[in-house]
């Protein structure tokens, strides 16, 4: 059998490139080796390379995504996208590997551009009925009035990039002079700020994907963060607790996973995607977020969630790199 050549691309240009390296050795761990010729492609401002273990590095032929090695030229036949943040969760990327037609692991161009700003998609899915927390939109050079801010949407608020993630330069706001600092701080990591209110309850999320035209959706996870909210820490430095499936009534299970088939189809997601909740203490369900890279190291909650399914991670990523982009290519 003839292996495809897979790029898992990583890296990117914001705070997450950390996130994107550990997502990365995930991904190389759980794909097929018997099936498929795997190299991490790591792509920053400065350079886009092959990555190999004795740290060897040889750079990406940029007009055709192909690297060259021991006089042999080598082209991709498949990208598995692990960027969280630009240019890989945002659109960009995918435009480039569309003009190429390299099939990839995630959303297109559109779907990306819009599920990555967490302002315009949560405005967008607004439209079908889904409920989301009560924001406001800034964009550098906008005038901040705290006062203003504060009597619109109460306190305490989520202060945070609208087009960042892992919870870089977010804030969790309970006084008003607190507002233009952590505004300052969210504009350090993109170039809008969503300031929303603040939802108590508790917090759940479920992935999905789609092969063949059909809909795989997997348990809810239940977060319980240690610290005030799911922050950096919380997800990366283990002062979070995870449950699979989630402590609540099969009916908001139902509901839950129902609604994240929809925000699927909604958005026109391909690949994996993940989608944020909070649930009231009067049981309504609110939208947090959607993820369309999500991440994919050992611990994450995908790869969580596909266990508790009872699916094999290397099945499922083996599903999706050889059906889930037919329609793209």
């Amino acid at each position: 059998m003839n292996k495809k050549t897979i790029a898992v691309v990583a890296g990117g240009y914001s705070s997450e490139y950390v996130i994107s390296l550990k997502s990365a050795q995930g991904i190389c761990s759980f794909l097929d080796k018997n099936r498929y010729l795997i190299y991490t492609v790591l792509i920053t401002k400065e350079k886009w390379m092959v990555l190999f273990e004795n740290e060897t590095e040889i750079p990406i032929d940029r007009h055709d995504f192909s690297f060259t090695k021991d006089g042999q030229k080598i082209r991709f036949n498949y990208a598995y996208i692990t960027i969280h943040g630009t240019p890989g969760e945002n659109g960009l990327l995918q435009g480039y590997f569309d003009m190429l037609q390299i099939p990839y692991s995630c959303c297109g161009v559109l779907a990306a551009a819009l599920s990555f700003d967490k302002f315009y998609c949560n405005r967008y899915l607004n439209t079908f009925g889904v409920k989301t927390a009560a924001s406001i939109l800034l964009r550098k050079g906008d005038t901040i009035v705290p006062k203003a801010i504060a009597n619109e949407l109460g306190l305490p608020v989520f202060v945070k990039p609208s087009d960042g993630g892992s919870s870089f330069g977010t804030t969790k706001v309970s006084a008003i002079e607190q507002i233009e600092p952590a505004v300052v701080l969210a504009f350090k990591e993109g170039n809008e700020v969503i300031i929303e209110h603040f939802m108590p309850g508790a917090e759940v999320t479920c992935g999905c994907y789609k092969s063949n035209g059909k809909i795989t959706v997997f348990p809810i996870t239940e977060v319980l963060s240690k610290n005030e909210f799911f922050d950096y820490d919380a997800k990366y430095n283990g002062q979070v607790s995870e449950i699979t499936p989630a402590r609540i009534s099969s009916e908001l299970t139902a509901e839950i996973q129902e609604l994240t088939k929809k925000i699927y189809d909604w958005i026109g997601a391909q690949g994996i995607i993940r989608v944020d909740y909070i649930i009231s203490t009067e049981n309504e369900v609110q939208m947090l977020e959607v993820n369309t890279t999500p991440g994919m190291t050992a611990t994450s909650f995908i790869p969580q969630q596909v266990r508790v399914a009872g699916l094999n991670i290397t099945e499922v990523l083996t599903e999706i790199i050889e059906n889930g982009n037919e329609q793209r290519i």
